[in-house]
């Protein structure tokens, strides 16, 4: 299916089907108002109704603002491809919600039927969207960001919902390389020998029971003068079986989610990378596989990381935070940032604390909490920030090492996860990091807003929008 931005009349363009959005106190004055009250349409979010015979479809919206009109444009879509009609068009409200409106198409129809033996194709061959009364060409520049910024989004969602058979930390190193070579960015893969000398302990422990090597993945996009440092990094457990403190095995299904931080970061890149942004952009991945074996890491084992912070593991299946600790060190060594932003799927008291579409914001600078959190605004990705608690801080003690791996009770899990982030954030850095917790985000199995069932691509476009913007 294509989708193009034409400068003209909706009325000037040969389309089978034309979509209309409507409010409840748009229906009286509508043209068809009586045909839609007997079909029982009353224009409430996310609800639709055919007119066959008028090749017209009714989307309702609680009102033409881009999160209402994003949501409707995905259920609008979906009504769409299940019927066999080959084309639609659409009249752009406005300006400000084009995005919003290619996003709702994009994400909405997104389809993952790679495993289908015989996957459904839908009719729907393309979808018109009209302007006529804005300024063209600055439209079209909206109109082609938002698509690398969908496409990105899909990328990552493809990845993420490919079974763990396909993906390991071997292939997931190999998807990398292939972005690499196709957006021309640079790319150094370290694999067990080159972690074993850089005494990165803590990642090599989780990984050791796997039949698949674990890597790091460092990529990096560099224009000629930017204007700042990003390092990214992102939790890219490609499969967790939770090791010898073995999750539930209800638990265990959809566990090809916990790379979906990894896979964000590598949306991240490849779309900075194709809207040309004057930023410097450094991707870190731990590719891991915790699995159960002989030579498995045990709850007791203290774990020397590369920081040289001795770790008490008391659960194996936080196994998350221990990859992103030898991670982070790594990658301030590497790279003298202006921002870290580390991305991961960390804690299912994340979505305890603030439900599944919610991403779990957490860090120092309250500025950039701020500026965060209003990208989140601006993209549609729901962002709350957790605090920092110094009680919180003291469940972490350990009588044995540094720092103990989970804390000593049951409460605040996902602020004690980011809290044990922090204790590998050199003083230096404090203020320029932020964690993202994406564990209720990144995966859904209900769909929601533009999210269909899987991988969600959770942190694409609000990287994306803070990035644009960044002073």
């Amino acid at each position: 299916m294509s989708i193009k931005l034409i400068n003209k009349n909706i009325s000037d363009i040969d389309s089978e089907i034309l979509i209309e959005f409507l409010k409840k106190d748009e229906l009286v004055g509508c043209e068809h108002s009586d045909i839609l009250q007997k079909a029982g349409f009353k224009a409430e979010q996310d609800t639709t109704c055919f007119l066959y015979e008028k090749g017209i479809l009714f989307c309702g919206v609680d009102s033409k603002k881009s999160d209402d009109l994003r949501s409707a444009a995905s259920c609008m879509i979906k009504m769409l491809k299940s019927s066999n009609y080959k084309s639609a068009k659409i009249s752009v409200i406005s300006k400000s919600t084009l995005s919003a409106l290619v996003e709702g198409i994009v994400l909405g129809g997104y389809e993952f039927n790679e495993y289908k033996s015989e996957p459904k194709k839908a009719a729907l061959e393309e979808i018109s969207l009209a302007v006529n009364d804005f300024d063209f060409s600055e439209l079209e520049t909206i109109f082609n960001e938002t698509l690398i910024v969908a496409n990105a989004t899909c990328f990552t969602r493809d990845i993420v919902n490919r079974a763990p058979q396909e993906i390991n930390p071997q292939t997931l190193a190999h998807v990398a390389q292939t972005l690499a070579y196709d957006n021309s960015l640079l790319c150094n893969i370290l694999q067990e020998d080159d972690l074993a000398k850089e005494n990165m302990n803590a990642m090599l422990a989780v990984g050791r029971a796997s039949v698949h090597g674990s890597a790091l993945i460092h990529l990096a996009y560099k224009p000629a003068n930017p204007k700042k440092v990003i390092t990214l990094v992102g939790k890219g457990l490609t499969y967790d079986s939770g090791g010898l403190s073995l999750k539930a095995p209800t638990s265990m299904v959809t566990m090809k989610m916990d790379k979906a931080g990894a896979c964000a970061v590598l949306g991240i890149i490849k779309a900075v990378s194709e809207l040309k942004l004057d930023i410097e952009i450094h991707a870190f991945i731990g590719a891991v596989e915790n699995m159960v074996g002989g030579n498995a890491y045990k709850p007791d084992d203290v774990l020397v990381s590369r920081s040289k912070t001795t770790i008490e593991v008391r659960n194996t299946d936080a196994e998350g935070r221990l990859v992103l600790a030898d991670v982070l060190d790594y990658a301030q060594d590497k790279v003298k940032a202006d921002y870290i932003f580390d991305f991961a799927t960390l804690t299912g008291a994340c979505m305890i604390a603030l439900g599944q579409y919610t991403t779990g914001l957490m860090g120092h600078s309250h500025k950039l909490k701020h500026d965060i959190s209003r990208a989140g605004n601006d993209s549609g990705e729901m962002i709350s920030s957790l605090p920092f608690n110094k009680h919180l801080k003291k469940l972490l003690k350990s009588e044995i090492a540094d720092i103990s791996n989970t804390a000593s009770k049951p409460y605040g899990g996902a602020i004690t996860a980011g809290m044990f982030l922090d204790k590998f954030i050199r003083d230096e850095n404090k203020n320029k990091w932020m964690h993202f917790d994406i564990a209720g985000t990144a995966y859904t199995e209900t769909p929601w807003d533009c999210n269909v069932y899987g991988a969600t691509g959770a942190g694409v476009r609000l990287m994306c929008e803070f990035l644009r913007d960044i002073k």
